[in-house]
């Protein structure tokens, strides 16, 4: 394990200097709320000279002659490279006594994200993980719900989040090669984000998952696939509710179909990503939909509801909240629901579990 530097005083938010590490959407998108949080973006640094020439062009900023270079010029690190190179990339962020917001996966094993969260906690920097979908005001009005009592004892949950951008043959990605993407494709990259947003919403963990997983096409032009395109979980929490999950890439016409739902004993709750300004709450006599314009909402959605009502707010609104959090911390607050390395580490423990169990079709612990 690399030895750790301590992290100087935080810098106020002008003077944050801000590397970013990989070229691709991520690396837009974490610029733009990098920008949007008030820090300085001072250059990147993506996998070869011309994918960073290309980075460097299109973020504005300029580009680094190696990951080590980016480092030594920055305060923190957002890595949003190939999902291989996470694990030493964030490990030498932290060595260097920088902050790191990597994208998930957090590490392609389980065991390289534990090690990863363990280095985090003996570390005096902030370590995060974009779970930003945790920063959709009408989620934190979810968790308030169950969290006053409202939802009741849990009784049943049911999660998606289907997409269909690789329901062609012809459909490619670098994530279907595991040496780039890891052994998981579809449950690495989207389910994580499906557990994450459940066991935050209740408040408690999925204690053991079956699991079965199928690939669409077994090649995509000349590469064979390894990695599944779809997976189905049923799952039970530690309070013995149960439900089921459904995790796919391949579904026609579904573009980022993320919704959840738990049901209680007194009421139910649902949340659709792509109707991020609603919160539909069931009841056995009525069910209403609360839009984020109501009175009344939850410190912390109303925390995160930043623009007026009737001006929908959506994923790069998310994300820029979770950013700001982020570097909220670094200043030495401790804000609200903030993804860590940890959260990282234990999406990645419940994706190995997913490939186990699709793998003996067995039921596996995950309550570790």
């Amino acid at each position: 394990m690399p030895q750790l530097i301590s992290q100087q005083a935080a810098p106020a938010m002008q003077e944050l200097k801000v590397g970013v590490i990989g070229g691709g959407f991520m690396a837009r998108t974490h610029a733009d709320a990098i920008r949007r949080a008030g820090a300085q973006l001072i250059g990147v640094r993506s996998n070869g000279e011309q994918s960073t020439a290309r980075a460097a062009a299109v973020l504005g900023v300029p580009g680094f002659g190696s990951v080590e270079e980016l480092l030594e010029q920055c305060d923190a690190v957002h890595v949003t490279s190939p999902n291989a190179l996470h694990a030493g990339q964030a490990a030498a962020a932290l060595a260097a006594g920088l902050s790191v917001v990597c994208e998930k996966p957090l590490a392609t094993s389980a065991r390289d994200a534990g090690q990863l969260a363990l280095l985090a906690s003996r570390s005096d920097a902030v370590a995060s993980v974009p779970f930003v979908y945790r920063y959709h005001p009408m989620v934190r009005q979810a968790r308030a719900h169950v969290r006053e009592g409202k939802l009741g004892r849990l009784l049943t949950v049911r999660g998606q989040y289907l997409q269909d951008w690789m329901h062609a043959a012809s459909h490619k990605s670098w994530r279907v090669d595991p040496a780039s993407g890891g052994p998981s494709r579809a449950f690495a990259d989207i389910g994580s984000h499906l557990v994450d947003l459940l066991e935050f919403i209740a408040g408690e963990r999925i204690v053991r998952l079956n699991a079965a997983t199928s690939v669409a096409h077994q090649r995509r032009g000349t590469v064979e696939v390894a990695t599944e395109d779809a997976a189905a979980l049923v799952v039970q929490m530690a309070s013995g509710a149960i439900g089921t999950l459904l995790v796919s890439q391949v579904n026609a016409g579904r573009k980022n179909a993320l919704a959840i739902e738990l049901s209680g004993d007194r009421s139910a709750v649902e949340f659709q990503q792509e109707k991020p300004d609603e919160l539909w709450i069931g009841g056995t006599g009525m069910s209403s939909t609360l839009s984020r314009q109501a009175d009344g909402l939850s410190p912390d959605a109303a925390r995160l509801s930043v623009v007026p009502a009737g001006h929908p707010m959506g994923y790069l609104d998310a994300f820029a909240a979770f950013v700001a959090d982020t570097y909220a911390a670094i200043r030495g607050e401790a804000p609200e629901g903030l993804p860590t390395f940890a959260d990282g580490a234990r999406a990645c423990r419940l994706t190995e579990a997913v490939l186990e169990s699709a793998a003996t079709g067995e039921w596996i612990a995950t309550n570790d």
